[in-house]
């Protein structure tokens, strides 16, 4: 944790979205094992790397923080591990390229749900990034006619909704720990994945992939963003995991051969530019506040 600590904020941050940007890469490296399988290990392993990192952090006082968590902390966990849940489902039945991208619209959910429950107003920038961003969608969506692909598209939207949720229920409830926080909703999504599989025998070459999706991807990964978050602006925290969309589907490319089709392409990159649009405008309110 103090070797962590150490790090500038920004580069945990970038570091954290470059190890989550592999997610992706890893789902489709899976041979023969079920959506449910891999959302079970995958979670199995991620359990492991947070509660090594509790223990690391607080010690003796691990359980005291998981209590202190309270109802808010189980909902925000349950809440996360719907959009864990959902993050395999989608990476299993369309591309990886379409998932990145609709993860990035987190931000427009932001600004409607705090419009709806937290009364914050919508400016005119966020309304033409949420008109945008709407656009670009409807270009990625409306070529994925499969029914399979079509469902993966639709399960994608219940990650940036969910983290939409969760981010309302930690400004809701400020002293709410996020770390104990994903090893409730890795439990939660472990239990998932454990109900929806007839089996959780797999082979040993998907158990190690399950291992690096958990332990390194989505470990590391959620870790290095929450240490970082907490000395990065939240506007610049944004803009930095734009690094995800990125590269995700760049790795998908290089070692599984997807290539999307080029109007995926445009779609996303409205998507990307109504995104940064609506940080860029945080980003500058805030300092010129």
């Amino acid at each position: 944790m103090n070797i962590i600590s150490k790090i500038p904020g920004p580069l945990l941050v970038f570091l954290g979205a470059c190890s989550l940007s592999f997610g992706g890469m890893i789902v489709k490296s899976f041979e023969g094992s079920t959506l449910w399988q891999i959302l079970f290990w995958r979670s199995l392993f991620f359990i492991v790397v947070v509660f090594l990192f509790l223990i690391i952090s607080y010690k003796q006082k691990i359980f005291t923080v998981l209590i202190k968590s309270g109802i808010p902390g189980l909902f925000g966990g349950l809440i996360l591990a719907v959009g864990f849940a959902s993050y395999v489902f989608a990476m299993y039945n369309t591309t990886v390229t379409n998932t990145n991208f609709i993860i990035q619209t987190q931000t427009i959910f932001l600004a409607v749900f705090g419009y709806l429950f937290l009364k914050e107003k919508i400016s005119k920038i966020t309304l033409a990034s949420i008109i945008l961003a709407i656009a670009g969608i409807i270009m990625m969506v409306g070529n994925s006619l499969s029914p399979g692909e079509m469902s993966g598209n639709i399960a994608a939207f219940l990650m940036p909704i969910s983290f939409a949720i969760l981010i309302l229920v930690v400004r809701k409830y400020p002293n709410v720990d996020m770390v104990p926080l994903q090893l409730v909703a890795g439990i939660f999504a472990m239990i998932i994945g454990y109900l929806m599989s007839p089996t959780i025998a797999i082979s040993s070459h998907d158990i190690f992939l399950g291992f690096l999706a958990g332990f390194f991807q989505l470990g590391f990964g959620f870790i290095f963003i929450t240490v970082g978050a907490r000395s990065t602006p939240s506007a610049f925290v944004g803009i930095i995991m734009l690094t995800e969309a990125v590269l995700g589907p760049l790795w998908a490319w290089m070692f599984v051969n997807e290539n999307p089709p080029f109007i995926v392409l445009i779609g996303g990159s409205v998507v990307i530019f109504a995104v940064l649009l609506q940080f860029l405008t945080l980003f500058f309110k805030k300092k010129s506040a």
